[in-house]
């Protein structure tokens, strides 16, 4: 299923997300940096895409980790996973930390991301006294395997 999405550059160098096969479900965000930064051992910065998005409404845009640059230089997205709500028109920024033992360099162009549009839900939140019984129960953290 395709959909539009609207991309403003904010800046000369930034590149639009693009998808590396046909059925990824995540599009790369690049870095648009005016020079290369440092991300010294256990630090976090946060790197500019350059780019806002127009997100479709019911639709949230969740930034991951590239495997690659996860695995081979150390570098994720701080919070895990970062939320980019279906109001938000600023600049789409990524929380780089380096869990590596020693300083990575980012440079402009460099892919640092990937992007997930996702439809969801939002809830009607309503407080009860009771909730229904299940065969897991209030069982959690591993209590379902061994």
């Amino acid at each position: 299923m395709k959909q539009n999405v609207k991309i403003k550059k904010l800046r000369e160098n930034a590149v639009c997300p693009s998808y590396q096969s046909a059925s990824a479900a995540g599009a790369d965000l690049y870095a648009a940096l005016d020079s290369a930064i440092t991300v010294e051992k256990g630090q976090t910065v946060f790197v500019p895409t350059g780019i806002a998005m127009e997100i479709p409404e019911g639709f949230v845009g969740l930034v991951y980790a590239r495997s690659g640059l996860a695995c081979k230089k150390g570098l994720a997205p701080a919070n895990k996973v970062g939320v980019i709500d279906s109001d938000y028109r600023g600049e789409i920024m990524v929380a780089l930390y380096n869990h590596s033992s020693e300083r990575v360099q980012v440079l402009s162009g460099e892919r640092i991301a990937q992007i997930v549009l996702t439809p969801y839900l939002t809830a009607e939140f309503e407080e009860c006294n009771e909730l229904s019984d299940t065969a897991r129960g209030e069982g959690g953290f591993g209590s379902t395997g061994k």
